[in-house]
């Protein structure tokens, strides 16, 4: 393993600190809770926005913090969920008074240690909703904990955010962004495995002709090992994927080919061009795109493909202004 690291005990802390110094006209770091807060928050009378989980899936969440999507994002150890009472600080550091809506990610640690954070501060006297984000077509309708939160993440926090600045209540805030998880599909594959700091080596091996097919974020194997193919098999068997089950009425769409860390943009381009001449010839039109990293798994190499269902407000809330560290304009 070769990493630029100093003590992988403290990485997540050195890097929160690294981010909120280079960020720091929309952030600032309160590291002894590990967490990355807009830069004026609490807003006064706007509902607080508040995700997060594990490191590793950086630009998710830091990079999202700021105006028009996330007041505050909460860090866990790479791959880990954060604790309850991390929650709770963000809470406390957001919350004007008009409530507050977590965005959790569907993965067992954060969705207990989210809603426990919630039940604890409703208690202190904070009104919260929270939403779950489960937009990974390879886990729904299994047997487990259904479809694993994945790229829509970045669906729901900026378009709940958008609502979220133009001063809605908690109830429509939530209610948008519980709209945006029932419209959205991911699916994703990897070309190669990821390497933890802690670890040392890759989570998975993969043979030189194979891809682990419906892969998660956290580095776990996918749902299925297949032969690697050229970009036209690999756009075609992800799309089948991702509409055969839960089927998307065909319309305009905001399509989102998300790297998982070591996949270069070329690629991520050529893997776009491909899907969107894929979706165009099944009706859908593309309104929107974004193509590049923006919910990865340390250095995994693969890429994901995320769908958004629009309407007319859906949209205009994803082309509201927005300045983050990721997403601006």
């Amino acid at each position: 393993m070769k990493k630029i690291l100093g003590d992988p005990e403290t990485l997540v802390d050195q890097s929160l600190a690294g981010f909120a110094r280079a960020h720091a006209v929309h952030v600032r770091a309160d590291t002894a809770n590990r967490l990355c807060v807009r830069r004026e928050a609490p807003v006064a009378g706007k509902v607080a926005l508040i995700s997060g989980g594990g490191s590793g899936h950086e630009p998710l969440h830091a990079g999202f913090v700021g105006a028009g999507m996330l007041d505050a994002a909460v860090l866990g150890d790479v791959f880990a969920s954060p604790t309850t009472d991390q929650v709770i600080a963000a809470i406390n550091a957001t919350d004007s008074g008009a409530g507050v809506l977590l965005i959790i990610k569907n993965y067992t640690g954060d969705v207990i240690n989210f809603r426990s954070a919630a039940g604890e501060a409703g208690e202190e006297g904070h009104e919260v909703q929270f939403v779950v984000v489960d937009d990974d077509v390879a886990t729904r309708g299994g047997a487990g904990t259904g479809g694993r939160g994945t790229a829509a993440t970045v669906f729901v926090e900026k378009i709940a955010g958008a609502i979220a600045e133009r001063g809605a209540p908690l109830a429509e805030v939530a209610a948008v962004a519980r709209a945006v998880v029932e419209r959205s599909r991911s699916i994703g594959i990897a070309l190669e495995a990821c390497t933890t700091p802690m670890a040392g080596r890759p989570t998975f091996e993969l043979g030189p002709d194979e891809i682990e097919f419906g892969v998660g974020i956290h580095g776990e194997a996918g749902i299925e090992r297949r032969p690697h193919g050229d970009v036209s098999a690999l756009a075609e068997q992800m799309l089948t994927t991702l509409l055969e089950g839960e089927p998307l009425a065909s319309g305009p769409v905001i399509v989102l080919v998300n790297g998982f860390g070591a996949t270069p943009a070329i690629e991520l381009y050529l893997l776009f061009d491909e899907v969107a001449r894929l979706l165009e010839a099944r009706g859908f039109e593309i309104a929107r795109s974004l193509v590049g990293d923006f919910v990865t798994s340390l250095d995994m190499a693969g890429a994901s493909i995320t769908l958004l269902a629009l309407d007319e407000e859906l949209l205009e809330l994803w082309d509201a202004p927005v300045a983050t560290a990721t997403l601006n304009w």
